[in-house]
Order: C-alpha cells, then structure tokens, then sequence
C-alpha cells in the first residue's frame, strides 16, 4: 500500500513538473524577427506580413516635435551637429481601413544589418529611428528591409514640402490649413481630404499623407481625420539657421549638409502668397 501511494505521488509530481515546463516555455521571449509576434496596433486585429490595405507617409516638423518634448532631449536629431532644421521623414505606415494597423509582424525577411539601417540615416534620422520604423512598420508590409527603405524614399521622392516659415506672421502662428492648403497647391493629385496635420503643446509636429499601396494620395479615413490637429492657429517653432548654436553650444550643420538634406532644399519652398494660390486654384478647376 505504502509503495503504491509512493507511485501515486511521484506520478502527481511528474505532471505538475510538466506543466511548469510548458508554462516556462510559453513565455521564453522570441528572439529573432522571424519569430516576431504579430501585433495589432490600437484598434485592429493581429495580421500576418503584407495583410493591410493602405499606407500613411508621416513628416515631422522637427523643431516642433524637439520643442514639444515629443523626442528626448538627448536625441542628436534635436541638438548639436545632426540636429534636423525642418522636416525629417518619419516612417511610411502600412494601415487597414477603419483607422486600425499592424505592427511588429512576423516577417519572412531577415531584419536589416547595422550597415543598412546606418545607410538610411539620411532618411529617417538617425540609424536607429532606420531600425525602429522597420521593426514596428517595415516589417508588416511584406517586403525585404531593403525594399521598404527604397518604398520610403520613393514615397518621399516626389513631394514638394512647404516651408511654413514662408506664410507664418511676425508673431510665429499659422493656421494648420495655410500649411495643408500650401502642400495641395504644390503636390498635385493631393486634397486637403488625403492628408492631416497633428499638434501638441500648440506647435506643429507631423504632416501626414493618406497614400495607396501604390503610393497615390487617397482620401483618409474618418477615423484618422477626427485625429487632426484641431487648433485653429499653431506656433511654429522656427528652425536655427546655420551656424548657429545649439542648446549644448555646440554649432548645428547648414540645411543642405543636415540629415534632412534628403528633401532637398528645393523641396522646402515658401508657400506662394495668397493672391497666386488663389490664382493657380482657379487654373486647376
């Protein structure tokens, strides 16, 4: 009897060993990005890589973003010799209609090597901003890290940006549709319908474009356009000319040597004043 309740317990033992080790094993962390858990993102479904419908281009107004403490302080995009003067490319977002998106999925690529993400620091940044906007968003579209930086640049490539410094008063506000109604003025196939603005603290931080998986403007969502900046007029944030110092006293770099020499200073042009925005409107209906 005592030898059979001895196997009994031991038997006992045994499970409960088993069920601690498959416990244990359910949440060992992944380790690498083909193994990377599919993630919703707010509002939507876990899908797989290349499962979404659209894609929204982000660009940040860096002084803002730097002013409003959206970035840490210690972000070299906002200070010293790589600090960003205006607009810097943040991601381009793969989306699902309604308002939701996927992140963090689990692509069939491998993630890109320190040489590739360093080569896209003209683009988003830093290296670093290159990895985390492949990591949370590249790797939801379907393509290779490679593919995506090209889609990025190619997305970027043919936008004229405004420069809101060119229709701001003495004061330094604006209203976000003087920023929205220059960018279609200059971008046709755009509306004010394919694109939004977004604030905090009462500066301008991103300007955001609704795109197609093939990368033309597309109305956006209501569920994004509700997300709009709601202000009626912002502060802007200016940009530091070149030379000048930065808050750690060291000198920031001319336009066209910056990291957001990407854009080319061709692409940042003064808004055309009222009269001939009105005029071109006219021309185009």
């Amino acid at each position: 009897m005592r030898s059979l309740n001895k196997a009994r317990r031991r038997g006992v033992l045994l499970r409960l060993a088993l069920v601690l080790a498959a416990g244990l094993l359910a949440l060992a962390p992944l380790r690498d990005g083909s193994q990377r858990q599919e993630t919703a993102g707010q509002g939507g479904a876990a899908t797989s890589a290349g499962a979404f419908d659209n894609y929204l281009l982000a660009l940040s107004w860096m002084p803002g973003l730097c002013a409003a403490g959206t970035l840490r302080a210690d972000d070299p995009r906002c200070g010293g010799a790589d600090a960003v003067p205006g607009w810097q490319v943040h991601g381009l977002w793969p989306q699902h209609r309604g308002g939701s998106w996927p992140e963090y999925c689990r692509s069939p690529y491998p993630d890109p090597s320190r040489s590739q993400t360093a080569r896209e620091a003209a683009l988003f940044g830093t290296s670093g901003a290159a990895w985390h906007q492949w990591n949370k968003h590249g790797s939801c579209t379907g393509l290779s890290a490679e593919a995506y930086f090209a889609l990025t640049r190619q997305a970027v490539a043919v936008l004229s940006l405004p420069d809101p410094l060119g229709f701001a008063g003495g004061h330094g506000q604006f209203a976000p549709a003087a920023l929205t109604a220059a960018m279609v003025a200059q971008n046709p196939g755009h509306s004010t319908q394919s694109m939004i603005t977004t604030c905090r603290a009462g500066l301008l931080q991103e300007l955001r474009l609704c795109l197609t998986r093939d990368l033309e403007p597309r109305p956006c969502d209501q569920e994004l356009l509700v997300r709009a900046c709601s202000r009626n007029a912002l502060r802007l944030q200016r940009r530091r000319r070149a030379g000048a110092k930065s808050q750690r006293g060291r000198r920031s770099s001319p336009v066209d040597q910056s990291p957001a020499g990407f854009f080319g200073q061709k692409s940042c042009q003064e808004a055309p004043p009222p009269a001939a925005r009105a005029a071109r409107g006219a021309a185009a209906r």
